[in-house]
């Protein structure tokens, strides 16, 4: 399997998180929203600047910027 960075998916790609980067707050908050090692993420639709991306994960869809998808590496199926 291929390892990436959150933010290099496409919509329609389906991804197993593997690890989430970063320090203090953000972590804190990307682990908050379920952002957690083991987690499914299905990307959704990117914006049309390619800024925000919406997954969805654990069921409900969530947005985040790319600076934030940078740090969750995941493992493509």
């Amino acid at each position: 399997m291929v390892k990436k960075r959150m933010s290099e998916l496409k919509p329609g790609d389906k991804a197993k998180i593997i690890s989430i980067g970063g320090a203090g707050p953000v972590k804190r908050r990307l682990l908050d929203m379920g952002v957690v090692p083991g987690t499914e993420v299905e990307v959704i639709r990117v914006a049309p600047l390619g800024d925000p991306v919406e997954f969805k994960l654990k069921g409900y869809y969530l947005s985040l910027r790319k600076i934030e998808a940078d740090n969750v590496m995941v493992e493509v199926k």
